[in-house]
């Protein structure tokens, strides 16, 4: 009986975020797929697989698929290249096949390496992003420079009002505890109902104030029989001998898979349970959507941010939230499509808005500046490159100047001791750490200059499993050298001929033990 009521719970929690993620894909499936210069079904169908399939298969429980924006242009310029949306299936079919193999090799642990900074960063810079291209649909426009231009020319006053009107529920909902215990009927399902109800209300009373349909949910609504079959597209497997489609099936591949990887990381951040999703076994589920996508007339797709962030933030805790949301697309694109043109994508555009904001609200920079400079540049670097450029060069930037501060990390003076600092030892122990590389050398040897005359130094490597053959030279050279010439007692302890090499952290430590004071 607790079995089956934990289930009814879980369906009961799960349903509401798979709505709220439905109505965030639908407009998202339909303007990626126009991006992409592809038919506009394509983009559900992609939708839909992402949702139930791989649903299914994958094991993260907060991480939604879909088709993802970051593909668009290299869709675009393969389609128009190839002058065949069926020909570009094919590499469709590639990338599948591609990621399928990279999953099964393993090579999912590549987000291991990326630091949080870097993954927060990433999301910062989603948040803004959605911000800024949600903004003109808030205000009625299509162009953002438009909105901004020329306000009173391009802002549409009947969108604003809907927009305001979404921000006011969505917001409200989370301060008035009675409504927010309706998990049922979430505040992004509200404001939808809310947003057709008064541009129905601008329509039967004539008024201006009635938006366009270009700024309402535009799905196609076959008339016939004839015309629902011309929707769907099947691959023309000829493809496969046109050098292109391979070039463009690995090209999506990598890029797909990558994306997937830091999309999945960051939706492991935005668990509240912090469970943790097998990487390796994404890239299998994904290649596996994929080939089932493009064999139907699908885009290519990945582990989407946006549609994930929705969907952690309207309360999903199972991966039961996507599988409903690829049901929905399919349900209601078959059965309701006339319903669902009918939603401004003002009201889309306001819950999207809310879900930036909490991707980079100011508390999460505060977060970052008060873990110190270390955290906070790479931290905004990865966010700020993320907005001008893209995804990818993003989070490659902010990885790159990680490692730079790693580097100047381990030059640091961690285990630098100066010569006052040294001046009042008694005895000095220097403790090498497990790794001792040539990042380490700099400091060492300052550390050793520093050292008094008539002093007692011992040098432990009883932890050490690497030391570079550049830290041996320079050790054995003030050992044989400097220190003779100087009086200075050293003592070798734990020494090895042979280091093995090992990932991990390289440090050296230094203890100083101080003279008694009377």
């Amino acid at each position: 009986m607790s079995l089956i009521q934990n289930n009814g719970r879980l369906l009961k929690q799960n349903f509401a975020s798979g709505l709220v993620v439905f109505l965030v894909a639908l407009p998202l499936c339909l303007g990626i797929a126009l991006a992409s210069g592809a038919p506009p079904l394509s983009g559900i169908v992609s939708g839909i697989v992402g949702g139930i399939v791989i649903g299914w298969l994958s094991t993260s429980h907060i991480s939604v698929s879909g088709p993802a924006a970051g593909l668009a242009a290299i869709v675009l310029s393969a389609i128009s290249e190839l002058g065949s949306f069926e020909l570009f299936l094919c590499a469709g079919l590639i990338a599948g096949v591609i990621q399928l193999l990279l999953g099964l090799i393993k090579a999912g642990s590549i987000t291991n390496y990326i630091p949080f900074a870097v993954i927060e960063g990433m999301l910062a810079g989603i948040g803004v992003i959605i911000i800024i291209k949600e903004l003109p649909y808030a205000l009625g426009s299509d162009k953002l420079l438009s909105v901004v231009s020329d306000p009173i020319i391009h802002v549409h006053l009947g969108s604003l009002i809907v927009a305001f009107t979404a921000l006011l529920i969505v917001i409200g909902w989370d301060f008035i505890p009675q409504l927010r215990k309706i998990k049922i009927l979430p505040s992004a399902l509200i404001a939808v109902i809310v947003g057709i109800l008064i541009n129905e209300c601008f329509i039967y009373f004539n008024s201006p104030l009635a938006i366009p349909t270009s700024q309402l949910v535009q799905l196609p609504v076959p008339e016939n029989l004839e015309q629902a079959e011309r929707l769907i597209r099947f691959p023309d497997f000829s493809g496969f001998s046109n050098q292109i489609v391979w070039v463009t099936g690995i090209t999506i591949a990598i890029v797909a898979s990558i994306e997937t990887l830091l999309s999945i990381e960051a939706a492991d951040r935005l668990d509240k349970h912090r469970r943790i999703t097998d990487t390796n076994r994404e890239l299998r589920t994904q290649g596996i959507g994929n080939v089932i996508a493009s064999l139907l007339g699908g885009l290519p797709m990945t582990s989407v941010i946006v549609r994930s962030s929705a969907n952690a933030n309207a309360g999903a805790t199972h991966k039961i939230s996507a599988i409903f949301h690829g049901l929905l697309l399919l349900i209601c694109v078959l059965s309701i499509p006339n319903l669902l043109n009918k939603i401004p994508l003002a009201s889309l555009a306001a819950i999207l808005i809310i879900i930036g904001y909490k991707l980079t609200k100011p508390s999460i920079y505060l977060h970052f500046w008060q873990k110190g400079i270390y955290q906070f540049i790479p931290f905004v670097a990865t966010m700020i490159a993320v907005v001008f450029l893209d995804l990818l060069k993003g989070v490659g930037i902010g990885l790159i100047i990680s490692i730079l501060f790693i580097l100047h990390g381990n030059m640091k003076r961690s285990y630098y001791l100066s010569r006052e600092e040294l001046a009042d030892a008694d005895n000095i122990v220097l403790e090498l750490g497990e790794e001792v590389s040539f990042l380490n050398k700099a400091a060492l040897k300052k550390t050793l200059k520093n050292i008094q005359p008539n002093s007692k130094i011992t040098i432990n490597a009883e932890r050490a499993i690497y030391i570079a053959s550049d830290i041996l030279e320079l050790l054995e050279d003030f050992t044989n050298v400097y220190a003779q010439e100087n009086n200075i007692q050293v003592k070798l302890k734990g020494f090895k001929y042979d280091y093995e090499h090992q990932d991990g952290i390289e440090h050296t430590h230094v203890r100083v033990e101080h003279r008694s004071r009377i």
